[in-house]
């Protein structure tokens, strides 16, 4: 069973290196550049800002989330420990701080996409760029908590 807990600022590395596997394991739709100028913006600001991390049982994250006012803003789980119910617990834990949770997906990223609609995320709407202007369609998905 995987722990979830608040991170730490000494992990900050690991959770970006989490991004970046997770990232070259789904995200290959990404040009370079873009690629590139993503991992800017994410080292600035996975080095300052708490996230959500899953651990194993050595405390090491495998899998974080941060969440934003009940916007599942980032949820990324290491290529190593895809499959093993990483993502699944961190939705289950954002599910019972936010009953009414939302993300954006890119619409490219069919993993991400089908991962979701199986927890019973659904379609609410799409954009035809991502936040930052690029050409990466997002599908706009929300979920109400069913306990």
């Amino acid at each position: 069973m995987f722990k979830i807990r608040m991170s730490r600022p000494s992990e900050a590395p690991e959770i970006i290196q989490i991004w970046r596997n997770s990232v070259d394991a789904t995200h290959d739709f990404l040009t370079a550049r873009d690629r590139q100028e993503i991992e800017k913006e994410v080292v600035s600001f996975f080095s300052e800002t708490p996230v959500w991390v899953a651990t194993q049982q050595d405390d090491q994250p495998v899998g974080f989330m941060f969440l934003h006012d009940g916007h599942l803003e980032a949820l990324f789980v290491d290529a190593s420990a895809r499959g093993l119910g990483v993502g699944k617990r961190l939705i289950s834990h954002a599910l019972a701080l936010h009953p009414h949770l939302s993300v954006d997906v890119n619409e490219q990223n069919q993993q991400a996409v089908g991962f979701y609609q199986h927890l019973g995320f659904q379609v609410s709407g799409r954009s035809e760029r991502d936040n930052q202007g690029r050409p990466y369609p997002l599908l706009h998905l929300s979920k109400t908590h069913e306990m």
